[in-house]
């Protein structure tokens, strides 16, 4: 039992306290270095966000103004301005096919008196040649591109003879024959020879013809076509992928009734 004074109070010290203390310290400084990490890495996200938005704005932007440039509404303006660097020569023809043939052009007249009752006989002319046909398309007759999907339909236009035909004169040959009181063999064959070239050019025009060299020339202008998407980036996977042609010459006929003419390569079909 003490005697007199204020009793006392025992406590922690001051070395206690501290220790008691640190580890609250502690917690609180990791805390506040793990707020500034957190907002640090927000604002990061958040720049590179943007960033990445940007990026995806701008090419957006960029692939709109491609898929302007070849909608249907203005991809035929498009063609038909890049065709005088596309135009082979430079010209305003496309051509497109050509084959050789042997023709053969026979005429005969045959005469008759006495009310056509006696026969004189028969002038027969013939002439058997080799000639080369060629085919053009006009570049400034009207020409119709139109987007389908993936799809690139061509309207051309019509297929043409180019005129006149190349006729070998070094392979010709000439036959005659006539009745036995005919002595016009001569004057016959040279009316025959002055009409060679008008009737090579008509049979040049004619749908026969027309018809033998109508896929070769599809596929020329398909080329041509696939050239220019080439030209523009535009012949692959994520755009164009095939091209159908239809003639002006084909009645009734649109490019969505056909199969494509050409695909590119690896996309399904035939090479391209």
């Amino acid at each position: 039992m003490s005697s007199g004074g204020r009793p006392r109070i025992s406590g922690p010290t001051g070395s206690d306290l501290l220790r008691t203390l640190r580890w609250p310290f502690v917690a609180l400084a990791l805390g506040l270095l793990a707020y500034r990490a957190v907002v640090q890495a927000a604002r990061s996200f958040r720049a590179g966000g943007h960033a990445a938005a940007d990026a995806v704005r701008e090419l957006g932007e960029g692939a709109t103004g491609i898929a302007a440039a070849f909608r249907s509404g203005t991809i035929t303006t498009t063609f038909i301005a890049a065709v005088p660097r596309l135009a082979p020569d430079s010209g305003a023809k496309l051509e497109v096919a050509s084959f050789e043939a042997v023709e053969t052009l026979r005429s005969s007249d045959e005469l008759r008196i006495a009310w056509d009752l006696i026969p004189l006989g028969t002038t027969v002319s013939e002439i058997r040649v080799p000639v080369t046909y060629r085919y053009h398309l006009r570049l400034d007759d009207p020409w119709l591109l139109e987007v389908d999907g993936q799809s690139c339909l061509v309207r051309a236009p019509a297929i043409r003879p180019s005129q006149p035909p190349a006729i070998h004169t070094d392979g010709l040959e000439r036959r005659s024959e006539s009745g036995w009181l005919r002595f016009n063999t001569a004057e016959h064959m040279a009316e025959l020879e002055r009409g060679l070239t008008a009737a090579l050019a008509a049979r040049a025009a004619d749908a026969a013809h027309l018809d033998m060299v109508r896929e070769r020339s599809r596929i020329e202008v398909a080329e041509f076509v696939r050239s220019w998407l080439l030209l523009e980036d535009h012949w692959r996977e994520d755009r164009f992928r095939s091209v159908t042609v239809v003639f002006a010459d084909e009645p009734g006929l649109t490019p969505s009734s056909r199969p494509p003419t050409l695909i590119l390569r690896g996309a399904g079909a035939p090479p391209g």
